[in-house]
């Protein structure tokens, strides 16, 4: 309960109004706030008197905090991890699941260093909420706690976490979408780690380590299932061979004897020794991408080959008179990784549109820049004398542009330049442009079934964008420095992106999670004197509309414009 609480300094008299918790016995200050003296807090009440408004004394941050203290009473991760990773003996302040909690509520709302952790929870309502001292919350702490987190704890942590989602959900997916992406660290050359590593990096920063990560997702709600964290510079392939038995424990927890589980994955994954692995377990299938210049005799086939697909988003091309813009498919076998496959060759006009203007805009450019060359070179202007160079240079162009080289011919005859555009390689590009392979054992499946299933694996991606999101989840960039501290902040990221996708479907899908923790960062708690009042009152500012809604899908209301309760 708030009071006041008079000093004096110097002869005169100054008050401020306190509120004192008891942590671990030790009676703690809460918080203090500053409201004058006699003079100035009579002129305030005076001026309050006159609005018939009450005085605000203290506004703090609740909506959001609030929702992730919701989250945490649903999914339960102190227990859970406290239960993997106990406490020692006459150990003091915040448990480790406690620390883990405060990271990934702070994570679901607005990411911040371990070090700007207290100061953040300092301008929240935390203290109403989960009451802490948040001197504890400092970096050094967080060190120290999950120094005492191992490799095999995390795991643990993360099998029992999602069994328990899938349990809640009571998910029993069918098909299971898998992808993989990677974060970059400043880690150092010099430190030594398995984890972070030099690799293609998928935000161009190619010249920092980086961590990789692969979820598996249930397709139909988009909740992750299961992550693993791989060394950096590992291919996907390889990365894929290597956890494919853990995927199928996990696949393995939703089969029943007769059940069909599929795993749909990109071509990125493909391999004969991966296809193989899946095909020796007889209740798991698969749906992959297939590169279109591995199978270009299909791939070319006349656009009169392919039919429109009965799909949601054709019927309302058609509807909108745009039948031209439809996606269209061809359908086979083939023979591919030692047994028959089901192959379906997609053809989407739009796309192959767009990648025709894109290649006549490089074609001119890479034009343009060979009559240079060819100026250059015949009048053996310096450093152009040699074919070697002008070659060399010609191929680091296509490379800056991705374009092929054979698409012009280069000749060099009695230090004479020309060049030519070879139109049948062009014409082979173009007959590809919009195409799609997709590969898959499920022969039963309908065509729409099999296309739509590949389809969704953005709806993996859209979890990644907002893993990375800098206002969202913000795995990266990772400021830890052993891959003991990597896996705990991952598995911290990884809680956090799966709380944010279940407050979504309790929320039906009608707004996105960042919608949602904007819009309740926003709802503060105030505590306040109202004219009259023996003591100052807390409570909620009056929701908007939208906030009203977001609390109710969570089973809360506020009452009199003011008092949060649970609906009855």
């Amino acid at each position: 309960m708030p009071h006041l609480y008079k000093k004096i300094a110097g002869g005169r008299t100054y008050w401020y109004l306190r509120e004192t918790q008891r942590v671990q016995g030790k009676v703690k200050l809460k918080w203090q706030k500053y409201l004058g003296t006699p003079e100035t807090i009579m002129a305030k009440l005076e001026e309050a008197e006159r609005d018939q408004k009450p005085v605000k004394l203290r506004t703090e941050a609740f909506g959001a905090v609030f929702l992730a203290h919701l989250l945490e009473q649903e999914l339960d991760t102190i227990s859970l991890i406290d239960s993997i990773v106990p406490g020692k003996p006459n150990e003091k302040g915040p448990s480790i699941g406690e620390y883990f909690f405060y990271a990934w509520a702070n994570r679901m709302i607005a990411p911040k260093s371990k070090r700007a952790l207290a100061d953040w929870y300092r301008k929240t309502a935390i203290q109403h909420v989960r009451p802490l001292d948040l001197k504890d919350l400092s970096s050094e702490r967080y060190w120290a706690k999950w120094s005492r987190v191992s490799k095999e704890h995390i795991e643990e942590i993360s099998s029992k976490f999602f069994s328990r989602i899938c349990e809640k959900l009571e998910l029993g997916p069918e098909t299971l979408l898998f992808d993989t992406t990677n974060y970059f660290t400043y880690m150092a050359t010099k430190n030594e780690s398995e984890l972070s590593k030099r690799g293609h990096n998928k935000a161009s920063k190619h010249h920092l380590r980086q961590v990789g990560v692969g979820v598996l997702q249930d397709r139909e709600s988009s909740v992750p299932l299961y992550y693993t964290v791989y060394s950096g510079n590992l291919h996907d392939s390889k990365l894929f061979h290597q956890v494919l038995d853990e995927i199928f424990g996990v696949v393995a927890g939703f089969a029943d004897s007769n059940k069909q589980v599929t795993v749909v994955f990109d071509k990125g994954m493909n391999s004969a020794e991966n296809i193989s692995h899946i095909d020796g377990h007889q209740h798991i299938h698969f749906v992959t991408t297939y590169s279109p210049y591995l199978a270009e005799y299909e791939a070319r086939r006349n656009q009169s080959s392919f039919d429109i697909l009965d799909i949601p988003k054709n019927r309302q091309l058609v509807t909108q008179q745009k039948e031209e813009n439809c996606l269209r498919a061809y359908r086979t076998n083939i023979e591919l990784w030692g047994r028959s496959r089901t192959l379906v060759v997609t053809f989407n006009p739009v796309t192959k549109r767009k990648k025709i203007h894109d290649l006549n805009k490089k074609m001119d450019r890479i034009r343009a820049e060979l009559l240079e060359y060819r100026r250059k070179f015949n009048a053996q202007a310096p450093q152009w004398r040699s074919t070697e160079v002008v070659r060399n240079r010609y191929r680091k162009l296509c490379d800056d542009l991705h374009i092929s080289t054979r698409f012009y011919d280069l000749e060099f005859e009695n230090k004479i330049m020309s060049f030519r555009k070879n139109a049948q390689e062009v014409n082979s590009a173009i007959a590809l442009m919009g195409k799609n392979l997709i590969v898959t054992d499920n022969s039963h499946w309908s065509t729409e079934d099999i296309v739509l299933a590949s389809l969704d694996r953005y709806k993996i991606e859209k979890q990644f964008r907002v893993s990375k999101d800098p206002y969202q989840v913000r795995v990266n960039p990772m400021f830890h420095w052993t891959d003991d501290k990597i896996r705990c902040h991952l598995l911290t990221c990884m809680i956090a992106l799966t709380a944010l996708r279940l407050l979504e479907l309790k929320l039906n899908d009608k707004y996105t999670s960042k919608v949602i923790m904007e819009e309740m960062h926003s709802l503060d708690c105030v505590l306040s004197w109202r004219q009259g009042a023996k003591e100052p009152e807390l409570g909620l500012e009056t929701p908007t509309k939208l906030q009203a809604e977001i609390l109710k899908g969570m089973g809360y209301v506020i009452q009199d414009a003011w008092v949060l309760q649970q609906r009855q």
